[in-house]
């Protein structure tokens, strides 16, 4: 495994990018195409997207659609093919990937521990961070209470891939980590996994602290998301296919409307 590791390709110094788009937006795509192998056509295809400084705009649609492509184009993972991307009104082949990433904090469905302590943990956020910091990050992730009660506090080693912490409080040590980084954009794919009400209810007020006043695109799951963003933007068959505000997009009847009857169909039912 460690061999594989060093013989990969080294991840190139820049994003190779074809053009800059002229825009001010927070996050903005124009006419991005992408596919992971040729031969296997086009993801996205021609998606254009903007994001304004401090506006939260929630992601929906079909698997496979496209939504995690577009967050693996704006973190550095892949080029597109055709068009264009530009974050803070620079496009992406002026940022270093670390200087990409020291931008953009990333909450994935399922956040990635490492077999260390909790605080070790936190403080991969922001190298050099120290133990202060890094308990007023857990405290606004509602997660001082839990690590408190832990013999060992924030020592206290999560195990390989935080298997010794449950589901909510890996998320809470997660958005911990996106708290300390303190990146202005925040990209955030919510988890699928269903909590206990009370771990539920914590990671929701974590993630609405994480949130505020900060640029945030979400790929969401959750009624409660989708009717708090500024607008909604669905992706399906790797195109835009509507966007506009939760009720809008109900009154149009059109993909989100059926989606939302699917997908959050349960969400409806738990609210009464």
């Amino acid at each position: 495994r460690v061999l594989e590791i060093i013989e990969q390709p080294p991840e190139p110094e820049r994003v190779i990018l074809p053009a800059v788009p002229r825009t001010r937006a927070a996050v903005a795509l124009e006419e991005v195409s992408f596919a992971y192998a040729p031969e296997e056509g086009n993801v996205l295809k021609g998606v254009s997207l903007r994001v304004e400084e401090g506006e939260t705009v929630a992601l929906v649609g079909p698997s496979g659609g496209g939504k995690s492509t577009v967050f693996k184009l704006l973190l550095g993972f892949y080029s597109p093919n055709a068009g264009a991307i530009s974050i803070l009104g620079k496009g992406l082949d002026q940022y270093t990937l670390q200087e990409l990433r020291d931008i953009i904090a990333y909450v994935p469905q399922n956040p990635y521990l490492f077999n260390g302590t909790i605080a070790e943990n936190i403080g991969f956020g922001k190298p050099g961070a120290s133990l202060e910091e890094i308990e007023a990050a857990a405290r606004a992730a509602c997660a001082h209470d839990f690590i408190s009660q832990f013999p060992d506090g924030y020592e206290t080693m999560v195990g390989e891939r935080g298997s010794h912490l449950s589901g909510g409080q890996r998320q809470r040590i997660a958005i911990a980590r996106a708290i300390l980084r303190d990146a202005p954009i925040l990209l955030l794919d919510e988890a699928t996994s269903s909590l206990d009400s009370e771990s539920e209810e914590q990671v929701q007020l974590a993630l609405a602290r994480l949130m505020k006043n900060r640029t945030t695109l979400v790929i969401a799951h959750r009624l409660s998301t989708v009717r708090d963003a500024h607008r909604i933007v669905v992706i399906a068959g790797g195109r835009v296919a509507e966007e506009g505000t939760h009720q809008e997009l109900l009154q149009a009847g059109g993909i989100y409307r059926r989606l939302h009857e699917m997908q959050f169909a349960e969400d409806m039912q738990d609210a009464g």
